[in-house]
Parts: structure tokens; C-alpha cells; sequence
């Protein structure tokens, strides 16, 4: 209900960003502890959202062997295979008052669309709950830091799911940039055949429609402006909304840019610009029907300055009406019947490729299918001895538990995570505002503009509100 309050319990000690810098958590003076359960303990995982991605993630914990006490969806229709398939499980509209009446939950994965990620996994880490939340982490670039931030202060386990990043594609792109393959990275280009929902470029609100009778849509718009219910919103078109979701970049990235991100050792990088090179179809409803956008990283170590762009979004051909993709300029010394990133071919597909100074690798959506373009430069090259630890069986959500259990942080933990989010949805203030932004990686501050907080954040909605 739009006028309910969240639980006392989870927003004690929150405290109030100032105007410019992403302060820190308020200090844990709830004095919740995660509970302690041993290696060979099952875990009590509850799962906030039920249906839809939501389905696969409660269900691979449960293959696992943890015990799925509670459900929430706010739509349990879409949720009814999940219900069925655990009907053990208490069963929950609302996850604030999932966690009030069900203090032996350990653990929860978060599965909802992308303006509700941050809202309920402070509240689970506040409460000491162990977390996997959903890619993007969160919404807004101030709820990054935050949910980053909270982590550390409450001592939970975490992971995003983003699950590219603990396979062992990722580590060995690593490997091959950091053993020379291609010499000195200065560009990388990544790009996606996303949008695949409809509405990117509307410029007005939807009409109302009725609301399907086992959908509770207060709740569903939670933290939200209120808008009425329209079938081009949920349960699938969100992402095109900016209210809700983070377009082609929001929903993507956190996959197919996390190999860059992970090699060039982004996330060491102390600063970092943004800039719009392309739109079309811009409005302040919904996300661009394409975009360009490019990032500037000075150096990191012993790694030189790069520029790193992204391309999203595809148009019909003014002549054919045939689907034009926004995709990188073709390296000229790379036959076009070589496909870059995923093998199925380089329009509608996704993926990333780095030129150096000594070559050019490719690799695809998740990390996997990394090779040297042209094909021909892979005939006598040997792939570097793996130096770089492998995640067990490429699973994250093993990853998680077992990191839960033995007490040491998953690969897609906040640390990363976090700030990894934080560049994603850095990306998508430029999108929105055609602006160069500026952004102090180590304060957390934009650097080139006076309404800092009101860029990097958001208002919520009445009882829903967060510290950022």
C-alpha cells in the first residue's frame, strides 16, 4: 500500500547522503549479525520475486539442496509453477512483511524488476540476511553505493547475478590480456541486439487497463511513481521504462561488458568520463530506440588510458525496412565472414572485442568463445597456463551458498558488483541526459555538475524511501 511504512527494524541507523558525495552506510547499530550455519547446515532461502527469472533462481537453489522456506511475488499467477513446484514454501504478496514474520530466513534471492532491487535488499542485509540479487544491482547509481556499502557494514554474503562472471571464459580473456596477448588495450568495444520488448522511444504515459485480478500492482510499482496499470509495463516491457527498468544498458551490460570490465581492470580506475556519441529516439518516458555511449578510464596500474564503447538498439532501413543494428565499425584487417563476439554472427548478437597494440580478442555474451581476430592469428597462439582461480562447476549460485557457508566472498560479490553497477547505470544518466558527465570513482561524486544528488538518485515514493 502506498501508505505503509517499512519495518522499523530495517532502516535503523539510516542517515541521509549529503548533496554531492554517496556517503557510507549509517553505522550497525541494529546490532544484527547474519546467523552462523556450518558447512553441512542447509540454508533457509526465501525468494522475493517467484515467477519469471525469479523461478530459475529460487529453483537452483533448491537443487542445490537448501530448504525454500517463503515466497513473495506480487503476481501469483506468474508465480504459480514456482508455488506449485514448492508448495511447502509460505507464499507472500509483500517481502516486507515476508521478512517481519520470518526471522529464520538466512538467505534471499531477489528476482523483481530493477527499481525494486535496492529497496529490498537493504532491507534483508539491515536485517542480516544473506543476499543474491538480480542484474543490474540496482537502479540508480546512489543505490549502488549503498547496497555496497551496507554489505560491508552488516558482514552478509553477496552476490549479482550476473553469472558470466564465474565462468571460466571471463578468467581466461583475463589471462590473455594480462600475459600480452594483444599488447596495450586502448579501445574496446561492446554492443547488444537488445531492445527485444517493445516501447524504447515512447514519449507519453499509457492509458489505463485492468488490472489483472492476481497482480497486486501498488506493490508491484513499490518505490515508483504511482502510474496506472498498462500490460506494455509489466510483467516484461518494464525495462523500456525509465521509472522502472534500465534499457538495453540496464538490462545487458552487467553481462556482456563484464569481461572488459574485469581485464582492464576498470574498477581499480579512479575517475572516469561519460559521453553520448549516438540517440535516436529520445524522450523522458522511455529509453533511447538506440544509443552509442563512450567512457574514458585513465590508467590503472600498469594498464594505459582506454575508451570503452557501448552500442544498443537497431531501427528499420528507411528503404527496406529491414532491421539495422547499431553496431561497432568492422576492423578492417578482419575477413567479414569471421563473426565477432557470439559465433552466431555479429548483427543480432552480443559481445565485446579489444584492440591493442598487437592484436585485436573477441569474446561473447557471457565470456565465453574468446579467440584472436583474425581466426588466423590464433593458429600460433597458445592460450596461457590458467593462473587465475576457476569458479566450481561455473555456478553462482554454488558460489554463493558455498561462500556463505565457508565464510569467504563470491566472485560477483557487491565489492565488484557494486561498483561495476555503478559505471552501468553512470552510463545510462548520459543516455537519458545527452550530458558528458565526470565521475569521482573513489568519492563517489560527479564532478562537472552542481545537482549531484539529484542525478545520481532518485525520489521514492512515500514508504518506501532509501538513505541515498
Amino acid at each position: 500500500m502506498s501508505s505503509s511504512k517499512l519495518s522499523r527494524r530495517a532502516f535503523l541507523a539510516a542517515t541521509t547522503t549529503t548533496a554531492v558525495t554517496l556517503a557510507a552506510a549509517a553505522p550497525n547499530d541494529a546490532k544484527v549479525v547474519p546467523g552462523k550455519v556450518s558447512p553441512n547446515e542447509k540454508l533457509n532461502i526465501a525468494a522475493i520475486g517467484a515467477g519469471g527469472k525469479g523461478s530459475s533462481d529460487i529453483g537452483n537453489c533448491a537443487d542445490l539442496g537448501e530448504n525454500v522456506v517463503a515466497l513473495c511475488d506480487v503476481d501469483w499467477d506468474r508465480a504459480k509453477h514456482t508455488f506449485n513446484s514448492m508448495p511447502k514454501a509460505a507464499k507472500f504478496k509483500d517481502y516486507r512483511n515476508m521478512l517481519d514474520a520470518m526471522p529464520e530466513i538466512d538467505a534471499l534471492t531477489i528476482s523483481t524488476p530493477d527499481h525494486t532491487h535496492a529497496p529490498a535488499a537493504y532491507m534483508a542485509m539491515k536485517m542480516g540476511k544473506h543476499v543474491y540479487v538480480q542484474k543490474p544491482l540496482t537502479h540508480t547509481v546512489a543505490e549502488a553505493r549503498l547496497l555496497k556499502n551496507t554489505a560491508a557494514e552488516m558482514g552478509v554474503t553477496t552476490q549479482m547475478g550476473n553469472q558470466g562472471h564465474c565462468g571460466d571464459g571471463a578468467r581466461q580473456l583475463c589471462e590473455m590480456i594480462w600475459t600480452g596477448a594483444i599488447g596495450n588495450v586502448k579501445e574496446a568495444h561492446v554492443w547488444t541486439s537488445r531492445p527485444v520488448w517493445d516501447n524504447q522511444g515512447m514519449d507519453h504515459p499509457l492509458p489505463p487497463e485492468v488490472t489483472p485480478e492476481d497482480l497486486d500492482w501498488d506493490r508491484w510499482i513499490g518505490c515508483a511513481p504511482w502510474r496506472p496499470y498498462n500490460k506494455k509495463l509489466a510483467p516484461h516491457d518494464w525495462r523500456a521504462w525509465q521509472d522502472f527498468g534500465g534499457g538495453s544498458l540496464g538490462d545487458m551490460a552487467c553481462h556482456i561488458m563484464d569481461p572488459v570490465y574485469m581485464a582492464l581492470k576498470l574498477v581499480e580506475a579512479k575517475n572516469y568520463s561519460v559521453e553520448v556519441v549516438m540517440r535516436k529516439g529520445v524522450t523522458t518516458e522511455t529509453f533511447p530506440v538506440a544509443s552509442t555511449i563512450k567512457y574514458s578510464f585513465p590508467e590503472r596500474g600498469d594498464m594505459p588510458p582506454v575508451d570503452v564503447y557501448w552500442y544498443d538498439g537497431h531501427w528499420p532501413d528507411p528503404n527496406t525496412g529491414e532491421k539495422v543494428h547499431n553496431l561497432p565499425e568492422w576492423p578492417k584487417n578482419v575477413p567479414a565472414d569471421q563473426p565477432f563476439g557470439d559465433p552466431k554472427g555479429y548483427g543480432g548478437s552480443n559481445g565485446s572485442f579489444m584492440i591493442g597494440d598487437g592484436g585485436i580478442v573477441t569474446t561473447g555474451e557471457y565470456g565465453g568463445d574468446t579467440r584472436l581476430m583474425p581466426a588466423s592469428s590464433m593458429a600460433d597462439y597458445t592460450m596461457p597456463e590458467p593462473f587465475l582461480d576457476r569458479i566450481p562447476d561455473e555456478n553462482p549460485y554454488k558460489n554463493w551458498i558455498d561462500g556463505i557457508k565457508g565464510g569467504y566472498k563470491p566472485a560477483s560479490n557487491f565489492d565488484y558488483s557494486g561498483p561495476f553497477t555503478e559505471m552501468v547505470n553512470f552510463g545510462n544518466l548520459v543516455v537519458k541526459s545527452g550530458k558528458k558527465l565526470k565521475w569521482d570513482n573513489v568519492k563517489g561524486e560527479v564532478t562537472n555538475v552542481k545537482n549531484a544528488r539529484e542525478i545520481v538518485s532518485k525520489e521514492y515514493r512515500t514508504g518506501w524511501e532509501l538513505p541515498c
